[in-house]
């Protein structure tokens, strides 16, 4: 059973969601694994600690100290025991604190004593889960290395329809059971992945930039690493941190800077993924002061910056496979292949972002795209999540490594 062995800690916060996770404590056992929960003494309401101790096979952890029994419970054990921990439903409430450090109870006590993996599946109603404070406290929590399992849409309990319903107990399983699956064919080998923007600047406060969050390019290192690689993350400036024994990060802020630092790792890389959106001009000249607005019009001359990947295209060697991205909005395939042999690519990512397409394109988790290789080959990925493209991406790759 692909769980057999597994410690899974599940923490259930108090919202109405959480009478599915009877059916999500059940499935987990039928994979093998075993099973503890903690509770928000508010999540009782919804399902009982009896119904979740005689499903998970454990007594459920609630608070501190039991007055009946006389019994401290250590949250740091319950912590260490777990090699993952995954938090379901998280209410507005729970995700609030979870992102800024509460400990008043015993559930959030434990998560910040976490030393495994951490998923959060947040539930709430829809204008809670629209809010912009939701939304910072999401990405707090991905920054500090949580897991987030995007809330789905659908009907809630309001009455309303829309997003913020829990992620069903099936997909929170296939989340683990991807978790687990994660194997070690890039054991041994050396990756280089680029990702983020490039920042160019105009004066000491102004910038030319581009709206690329990073998230690609973060999903692949991550992938990679899951994988057992050796990597090297080089990234603009994002909101998205990175951390892992294997990983050596390098931050840099403009096109020339980038170059620098593939210059000086790319030559020991077994492979490159250069996700990064390079800008491709930078100002002639940067002012030493803030820019004044005192005319109507302001004209900036532009010169062109150095083309990072057509760098590593002609400093490359038989052994060492090279991968770049495309963003086209017209012909995108037309043009992706002009780009791989140009810039003696091995293959070339499309990200083809059309009038009207959802879930594509900058900031946002999901992605649709086609991988085109050498010779010719055209692999199309459907809509989903960055996480998940990025392992079929690295699953694709494998085979052109020697």
């Amino acid at each position: 059973m692909p769980l057999n062995g597994k410690r899974i800690l599940v923490g259930i916060t108090g919202g109405i969601a959480a009478y599915k996770m009877a059916s999500f404590i059940r499935l987990l056992k039928k994979q093998g694994a075993e099973v503890r929960c903690i509770m928000t003494p508010a999540s009782s309401a919804f399902i009982t600690p009896l119904t979740v101790a005689t499903l998970s096979e454990h007594p459920v952890g609630i608070k501190f100290y039991d007055a009946k029994t006389g019994q401290w419970t250590n949250h740091v054990e319950w912590a260490l025991w777990a090699d993952v921990m995954i938090f379901a439903p998280v209410t507005a409430n729970s995700l609030a604190k979870m992102a800024h450090g509460f400990t008043d109870n015993f559930l959030l006590a434990t998560f910040l004593s976490s030393k495994c993996p951490v998923f959060i599946a947040p539930a709430m109603d829809l204008d809670m889960h629209a809010h912009p404070t939701t939304a910072r406290n999401i990405r707090q929590l991905e920054m500090d290395g949580a897991t987030i399992i995007p809330a789905e849409s659908g009907e809630l309990a309001s009455g309303l329809v829309g997003q913020g319903r829990m992620a069903e107990p099936e997909t929170l399983l296939e989340v683990l059971l991807n978790h687990f699956r994660t194997d070690q064919t890039y054991k041994g080998k050396k990756v280089l992945v680029t990702a983020g923007p490039t920042y160019e600047s105009l004066d000491p406060v102004r910038f030319i930039g581009n709206h690329s969050s990073g998230k690609m390019g973060f999903e692949l290192a991550k992938a990679a690493l899951l994988k057992g690689a050796e990597v090297t993350l080089i990234s603009g400036p994002t909101q998205l941190k990175l951390q892992h024994p294997n990983l050596t990060f390098v931050a840099i802020q403009s096109a020339d800077e980038l170059l620098q630092a593939v210059k000086t790792h790319w030559k020991s890389r077994d492979l490159g993924i250069f996700a990064a959106a390079v800008a491709d001009y930078r100002p002639a000249e940067i002012a030493s002061e803030k820019i004044k607005k005192s005319e109507d019009e302001l004209v900036i001359r532009l010169i062109k910056n150095p083309d990072v990947l057509s760098w590593a295209g002609a400093n490359k060697t038989a052994e060492q496979v090279l991968v770049g991205f495309a963003l086209e909005t017209t012909n995108g395939i037309e043009h992706a292949k002009g780009k791989l042999i140009r810039k003696n690519l091995d293959a070339i990512i499309l990200n083809e972002l059309m009038p009207g397409s959802e879930g594509v394109g900058f900031g946002v988790d999901t992605n649709l795209v086609q991988l085109i290789e050498k010779d010719n080959k055209i692999t199309r990925f459907e809509l989903q999540s960055k996480a998940s493209l990025a392992q079929l991406l690295l699953e694709a790759l494998i085979y052109k490594l020697p």
